[in-house]
């Protein structure tokens, strides 16, 4: 129960943050008892109950804050609904009149004495079908057994007495009554903690004519029939005004096809009161403190709270929502009720996991918040770290360049070494920065979550760090794990950006096992799931990077012609040398060129990298645009460096011919580099290893011009001539 303990720690600290909604695509930090979720409708109605205009909400608006049960808050399906802002289904009396056979979980409430008086003046088997067409019952319900104990009626009426089945039925329709949005409302107001906009709703919806002033206001549309359409029935006059369809997420039906069901449309409110400054129901603080009051005054069990030790109000059920609006699955979860129960252990769910009400809803809210806020999200994948503090930490799955921000790379979009360097330096200012911020006494959680279903999830990684551990792990993650890459990007000024340090492990993911679909580098989502998974105990824990995820990047790296753009090699390139040097971290390898290594794969990789540039120098000035031979025959030359360089060496001599006595300087240097050969080692075939991809990357480097590099249609360097 740690991780509920931190969350609810988190929570309590960052009381200032909640209801402040940042973005349209951030959770805000909520009130327990409350959730969000989209709304596609806002009805104005004034404080008597009078419906005054309605429109369509943009997507861009749409986030709602709306209070919520702890069924309603966890729900995935059914009949639990949210006791104010709800879909069409559930907030309508008109529903069934407009849906055609679709179910409506829009009750009326009905006195004893009505359905005694009902009971009198129909028989036996009238009743149902007399509660049906009131709307107090669905009748396809009956049907599908959706209401417990309905599917018993047929025996019941024959085994019983009819006044004993009177009684009976009211029971069961008492049960899912009291369950129903208007048992909600109508207690709600009743209470002590009753809100004047949450009356004048009740009012509202009690006229059941929701849908039909939806329809006269034309926000939503119907055919022929009267019946609620599923898609637009004629085309736009006016593409750039929203109507309901586009703004719906949409639904499959029965064959497939993707329709946009009106009546899936989420319902919000404004009460429009006078001398009140706030009308919008989402944003009134008051009526936030009024559900919170009025639903933990109605909770009576207590238990043991096995996170505080005390003794708490049950939470009865734990909210789901926690990745996006649409998730379903729950961290705590039971519905083992039958046959082998709890697998023998317990005899009910509490004695499993008993976690207080309040504390749940806090904890759960705070993850909710610290996901949407900082989290990495890959699919089901799930991952944040966070300060228990509230103060802002640095991503452990994120790259240099998002850590500093887009401040840092406004003035340091040039691709020079110098520049990579600067942020480098700006980098481990900032994780200081954070040290003193942060102190050594808050804590740091790094917490992951998956889900194999629908409906459960699991933890898939925690670790609980202080400041000082988390910061030194990532700062020396970004040290050992360093290389210059070349694939940042400002978005501002459309260029890439040259950086020193660790690529983000989804690019690693991307770097080991991507593929080409429709001409983009893309790796697929479980992959790359698994991929991140495996490097968060080496960024957290300091612990070894997997050999065999270097030895893939490596071999893709070598592969040089399987790539069809040269920067989705480029990246793979310094992607395979930060990781081969992670792996090697003893052999202290650096970024700059080391002259003085005489290791036989480091030799050859110059060797490679001199070649190479040579006859791109010769191609550049000839106006050629095409690979050179160094680069198709790169992956041959990794299994059989001394084969493949005797070809190399002489497929160079065309174009030291071309070049004349300006490659000279050149062939000096190659010349230079096999004079430092072991003659052993040279003339050995032996597979290289990864070091040869630092040699080749470190002279390439040397090689570039002092500015900014040109690059021909390929990619390639263009060498000035003060460096050939």
């Amino acid at each position: 129960m740690s991780w509920i303990q931190k969350l609810y720690e988190t929570y309590e600290n960052c009381q200032s943050m909640i209801g402040k909604v940042a973005s349209e695509k951030e959770v805000p930090l909520l009130p327990i008892c409350h959730t969000t979720n989209k709304a596609q409708i806002e009805i104005v109605i004034n404080h008597q109950g009078t419906f005054k205009r309605a429109r369509v909400v943009p997507k861009d608006n749409a986030r709602t804050i709306i209070p919520c049960t702890e069924s309603s808050g966890g729900r995935t399906s059914g009949e639990a609904p949210h006791p104010l802002c709800d879909k069409l289904q559930y907030v309508a009396v008109d529903y069934s009149k407009y849906s055609g056979d679709n179910d409506s979980y829009y009750f009326p409430i009905i006195a004893e004495k009505d359905f005694k008086k009902l009971g009198d003046k129909v028989d036996k088997k009238g009743l149902i079908e007399e509660l049906c067409r009131q709307g107090y019952i669905d009748k396809s319900a009956i049907i599908q057994s959706k209401f417990a104990g309905l599917n018993d009626f047929t025996g019941m009426v024959l085994d019983l007495k009819w006044n004993k089945k009177k009684e009976q039925i009211y029971k069961i329709l008492l049960i899912k009554n009291n369950q129903s949005y208007s048992k909600l409302l109508s207690d709600w107001c009743e209470s002590k903690f009753r809100n004047e906009k949450v009356c004048a709703v009740l009012e509202y919806v009690k006229k059941g004519r929701v849908i039909e002033d939806l329809v006269n206001s034309k926000i939503l549309f119907v055919d022929k029939d009267g019946k609620l359409l599923e898609k637009r029935a004629e085309k736009k006059q006016d593409s750039k005004t929203k109507d309901i369809f586009d703004l719906l997420p949409g639904r499959l039906n029965e064959k497939g096809e993707l329709k946009n069901w009106q009546a899936d449309a989420f319902i919000r409110w404004e009460v429009e009161i006078p001398n009140d400054p706030c009308s919008k129901v989402w944003e009134d603080k008051t009526l936030w403190d009024n559900w919170i009051g009025y639903y933990s005054n109605i909770k009576t069990d207590k238990s043991l709270c096995y996170v505080t030790g005390k003794e708490l109000f049950d939470a009865e059920q734990h909210p789901a929502k926690l990745r996006n609006d649409g998730d379903k699955a729950k961290l705590i979860s039971s519905n083992d009720t039958s046959g082998f129960t709890f697998r023998g252990r317990f005899t009910d769910a509490d004695q499993a996991c008993g976690v207080g009400f309040e504390i749940t809803q806090k904890a759960h809210a705070a993850l909710r918040w610290l996901i949407s806020r900082q989290g990495y999200r890959n699919g089901d994948q799930a991952i944040v770290a966070w300060a228990t503090s509230g103060t802002e930490i640095p991503d452990p799955l994120a790259d240099p360049l998002a850590i500093l921000g887009e401040d840092k790379l406004k003035s340091d979009d040039s691709d020079n070494v110098s520049v990579a360097e600067n942020l480098a330096i700006k980098l481990r200012q900032k994780i200081a920065g954070y040290k003193t911020d942060l102190g050594d006494t808050n804590g740091v959680v790094v917490m992951g979550l998956d889900s194999a279903t629908p409906g459960r999830m699991a933890i898939t990684f925690y670790r609980e760090l202080t400041v000082s551990q988390f910061l030194e792990r990532l700062e020396k993650w970004h040290d050992t794990c360093a290389w210059v890459h070349e694939y940042g990007y400002n978005p501002e000024t459309k260029k890439r950006i040259r950086f020193v340090g660790a690529p983000a492990p989804k690019d690693i993911a991307e770097a080991a096992f991507g593929h080409y679909e429709n001409d983009r580098f893309v790796v697929d989502d479980k992959i790359k799931k698994s991929t991140v998974e495996r490097l968060m105990p080496c960024i957290i824990d300091n612990q070894q990077i997997p050999r065999g995820l270097v030895e893939s990047v490596t071999r893709r790296a070598t592969n040089r012609v399987g790539f069809k753009k040269n920067e989705d090699w480029n990246k793979t390139l310094s992607i395979a040398c930060a990781l081969f040097k992670k792996l090697n971290e003893k052999e202290g390898y650096s970024m700059d060129l080391d002259k003085s290594r005489r290791t036989r794969d480091y030799l050859y990789g110059r060797l490679l990298a001199l070649a190479d540039s040579l006859e791109q120098w010769a191609l550049n000035k000839a106006g050629e645009d095409r690979q050179t031979n160094a680069a198709r025959f790169m992956q041959r030359f990794a299994e059989h460096p001394y084969s493949t360089w005797r070809t190399i060496e002489l497929s160079l001599s065309p174009y030291k011919a071309r070049l004349g006595g300006q490659s000279q300087k050149r062939q000096a240097m190659i010349d230079e580099v096999k004079n430092m050969f072991d003659t052993e080692d040279f003339v050995s075939d032996k597979k290289l290893s990864g070091e040869f991809l630092l040699a080749y990357s470190c002279q390439r480097e040397k090689l570039r011009q002092k500015g900014n590099s040109n690059t021909n249609g390929n990619g390639s360097e263009i060498l000035s001539k003060t460096d050939q």
